[in-house]
């Protein structure tokens, strides 16, 4: 469904050459909710804004349905873009039109005749579960709700593909949870590919099918939401994922032990008393559990610990990271520097 080959987007500032996205490859599927994350500045929004060439590439090819777009002008864009909606980080509403009407700016704006109007606004209302707001203006709207209409407007038109620009990053916990299960209703009775960036891993464990991540302009790795979660690659990924232990860990345990590693059990090793039973193995190793949880991205358990080694005797803890290894993906943990492999 969606193709950048080689895509590159380059800006010119004071005379000098800023790469924002650099030689980027990547395929999503038809149907498919695709994920793409990192950090502030790393290339999301600009690259995903050259699906509907709201910025186009420098150099390379975006492929939409098989066909090249990246050359396509006046009406050929135009019908490209009705195919296509987007909803933003800040919603975008007109303040003085009422709900209804914000949704029915869309379908005025494709010339969609007067009489399928209103019914198309209120089956999609239905879908966002806002029916009883058609009426309110969007200041009586919490942060989530207003999103919600933005997904609605963003849907008028029944796009093939929903871009998703940083859409849950201006609410607050429980409008980002009203959100998501929005966005999952939509992925579960409409066949529409979905893309959608952002920083926030939670969002990415909901949501997403499968993700990409970049860095500095760069897709530095690509797969199942699941396993890149699991068994990230990429220094950028394993950053990303492994901050929420920072959030979690006060700086100055982090600091205190110097063994730290983050375990990661997939799958069926998730319940498994492995902790306990190396516990019992290796006596002249000091095994501490500073934090850990089991969660569930794509309906499959994930569990995560972060633990500190200590003894005297070199070759046991070579053995217990070893025992780890067999059931756990290992990384060596350090607060500056994040994870690294062992």
């Amino acid at each position: 469904m969606i193709e950048f080959k080689n895509v590159t987007v380059q800006f010119t500032r004071e005379d000098k050459i800023f790469t924002a996205v650099d030689a980027a490859n990547l395929e999503i599927k038809k149907g498919e909710f695709f994920g793409i994350v990192g950090s502030s500045g790393a290339g999301k929004s600009t690259l995903v804004r050259t699906v509907n060439l709201l910025q186009r590439p420098t150099s390379g090819s975006v492929i939409v349905d098989g066909k090249d777009i990246t050359k396509l002008e006046g009406a050929e864009l135009c019908a490209l873009r009705l195919k296509i909606g987007m909803i933003f980080q800040h919603f975008n509403l007109v303040k003085n039109a009422s709900v209804f009407d914000n949704v029915a700016f869309a379908l005025k704006a494709s010339n969609t005749q007067k009489s399928e109007i209103a019914p198309r606004v209120d089956k999609l209302l239905e879908l966002v579960g806002l029916s009883d707001k058609a009426k309110l203006y969007p200041n009586s709207l919490s942060g989530g709700q207003k999103q919600r209409v933005a997904i609605a407007r963003a849907l008028a038109n029944n796009p093939e593909i929903l871009l998703c620009d940083e859409a849950t990053s201006a609410l607050d916990p429980d409008n980002t949870k009203e959100v998501i299960q929005t966005l999952k209703n939509i992925k579960q009775k409409y066949p529409i590919t979905v893309l959608f960036i952002t920083h926030q891993m939670e969002v990415a464990k909901s949501l997403f099918d499968r993700v990409a991540v970049m860095s500095n302009g760069k897709v530095v790795e690509v797969g199942s939401s699941y396993d890149v979660f699991a068994h990230p690659q990429s220094d950028a990924a394993k950053n990303l994922i492994n901050k929420s232990f920072e959030g979690v860990v006060p700086p100055e345990v982090l600091d205190h032990e110097k063994n730290l590693y983050l375990i990661t059990f997939k799958e069926e090793n998730a319940y498994e008393p492995v902790i306990s039973d190396i516990s019992r193995r290796f006596t002249n190793t000091d095994l501490s559990i500073i934090a850990g949880n089991i969660e569930y991205i794509q309906k499959k358990p994930l569990g995560r610990l972060l633990i500190s080694l200590r003894g005297n005797d070199a070759n046991e803890i070579d053995s217990v990271l070893s025992v780890l290894k067999e059931k756990a993906y290992v990384h060596k943990y350090t607060f500056a520097k994040g994870v690294e492999n062992v």
